[in-house]
């Protein structure tokens, strides 16, 4: 289970002779290594029941055991993609939890959708250990917050200085339809899983979106991904409105 190289950005970045980008590339991820698995312990202990009821107990420790020393394993090899500037970076680190736990779950015979669907109840398990009025907070704060992180990373992603990075415009809304969107045309999480090996997990991984949606009650609809083989992820907030996938219930 050794990771592939990352070539791409490390041999771009070598190429153009950037030794900034090139140093953060290679030190960003593995100076946080002992907090990035203190974060990979908190979400597999809200997981960890998940696995229990799908596996038994004895079963779930040892392919919880095993995914984080994987995990560990991946560190080095997270695409840089600009670090805390970056409003993305938490979504392609908490991507290596699930390719981790993938690798591992493979092993034993497992599919991805299998992987998937563990993934979407370990996701719902974390985000409802909290109060739902913290939720609900969390939501309104998601609205606005996000809006605006999203519409100036837009900017920034067409600069296009990381190769593994994602590309997204923001779409403004009108209120009735959505309240605000936007249209990824170029994937991190897709990059980062194909230099893995891992395409067929992509678009389980994608429905995980529409479990933090239902929690914090953003209402997210989206028809197509560029994982499904779209040309971008449309993806469109409506608060209060029901979370939907393609026109159907995402789950």
């Amino acid at each position: 289970m050794t990771p592939a190289s990352p070539v791409g950005n490390l041999g771009n970045l070598r190429a153009a002779g950037n030794r900034e980008q090139l140093a953060s590339f290679d030190d960003y991820y593995v100076a946080q290594r002992a907090k990035l698995l203190r974060d990979f312990d908190n979400f597999a202990k809200h997981g960890s029941k998940i696995l229990v009821s799908h596996y038994g107990d004895e079963l779930a420790g040892s392919i919880l055991q095993e995914a984080r020393d994987e995990y560990e394993a991946l560190i080095p090899y997270i695409p840089y993609v600009g670090g805390k500037k970056n409003v993305l970076t938490t979504n392609l680190i908490q991507s290596a939890w699930a390719l981790a736990l993938f690798r591992v779950l493979k092993l034993r015979g497992k599919t991805a959708e299998e992987t998937g669907k563990i993934c979407y109840e370990m996701v719902e398990a974390q985000l409802y250990s909290h109060p739902r009025f913290l939720l609900n907070l969390v939501g309104r704060w998601y609205s606005a917050r996000h809006r605006s992180s999203m519409k100036k990373g837009a900017g920034e992603s067409q600069r296009r200085l990381y190769p593994e990075d994602w590309v997204w415009s923001f779409v403004q809304g009108d209120g009735k339809e959505f309240d605000f969107g936007y249209d990824m045309i170029e994937c991190a999480i897709c990059k980062f899983f194909h230099a893995q090996g891992a395409d067929e997990l992509t678009p389980y991984l994608c429905r995980t979106d529409f479990a933090v949606s239902k929690a914090l009650g953003t209402g997210l609809i989206r028809t197509t991904t560029i994982a499904e083989g779209g040309e971008k992820c449309d993806f469109r907030y409506k608060r209060g409105k029901e979370t939907k996938q393609g026109g159907v219930s995402s789950r």
